[in-house]
C-alpha cells in the first residue's frame, strides 16, 4: 500500500509540474495594424494641367492600412476667427451669366491623396488665379472601423456626419491645438 501511495504522490507531483509549464505565457507582437488619427493643414502649390484643371499630389509617409480613410475639408471663410472649413467634393458656384462653377475634388490611395480643382470649359482657372491659389485644406486620415486607437470613442448607436467638420472632431476625438501645417 505504501508503494501505491509513493507512486501516486509522485504522479501527483509530476503531472502538477508538467501542467505548470509557462512556455505558453510567450505574447508574440504582430504588426500594429490600428489606426490612430493623423490630422495636418496644408497650402498646396497646385501644378496646372490645363487652363480648366489644376492638380496637388502628396505621398504618405507611410502607406494607409485598408480600413483608413482620408477626408480632406476646404476652409471657405473664417467665423469670429475660427476656420469655416467644408468636406470636399465642393462646388463653388461663379457666379456669372454662364453659371460656370469651379469643383473642387480629391482623391485617395493608401500610398498617396490628390486635390484636383476643375472649371467649366468657359471659366479659365488660369486667368482666375484665387480659386486655386492661398488655399487652405484640413486632410484628416482616419480608423474607418472607428475603433482605432485615439480613433473613434466607443459610441454604439452613435453616426458621424463627416460633412459637419465639428461632429467628425468631436466623434474622433481630434485635440485641433495639435494639428500641424505640413
Amino acid at each position: 500500500m505504501k508503494k501505491i501511495l509513493l507512486f501516486l504522490f509522485l504522479g501527483a507531483v509530476g503531472f502538477t509540474a508538467y501542467s505548470c509549464d509557462n512556455s505558453d505565457d510567450t505574447v508574440v507582437q504582430g504588426t500594429d495594424y490600428d489606426t490612430i488619427n493623423q490630422s495636418f493643414d496644408i497650402s498646396p502649390s497646385f501644378t496646372k494641367v490645363d487652363d480648366n484643371l489644376y492638380r496637388w499630389t502628396d505621398d504618405f509617409n507611410s502607406p494607409l492600412v485598408q480600413s483608413d480613410m482620408v477626408l480632406i475639408y476646404m476652409q471657405v471663410g473664417t467665423d469670429g476667427g475660427s476656420p469655416i472649413w467644408k468636406l470636399l467634393p465642393y462646388t463653388r458656384y461663379v457666379g456669372n451669366a454662364n453659371n460656370d462653377a469651379v469643383d473642387y475634388i480629391y482623391e485617395f490611395s493608401k500610398l498617396a491623396a490628390t486635390i484636383n480643382i476643375n472649371s467649366t470649359a468657359a471659366f479659365s482657372l488660369t486667368a482666375n488665379p484665387s480659386y486655386y491659389q492661398n488655399k487652405n485644406f484640413r486632410v484628416l486620415i482616419l480608423p474607418a472601423n472607428g475603433t482605432g486607437t485615439g480613433g473613434a470613442k466607443a459610441a454604439k448607436g452613435n453616426v458621424v456626419d463627416y460633412n459637419d467638420y465639428k461632429s467628425v472632431i468631436k466623434y474622433y476625438n481630434i485635440d485641433e491645438s495639435k494639428i500641424k501645417t505640413k
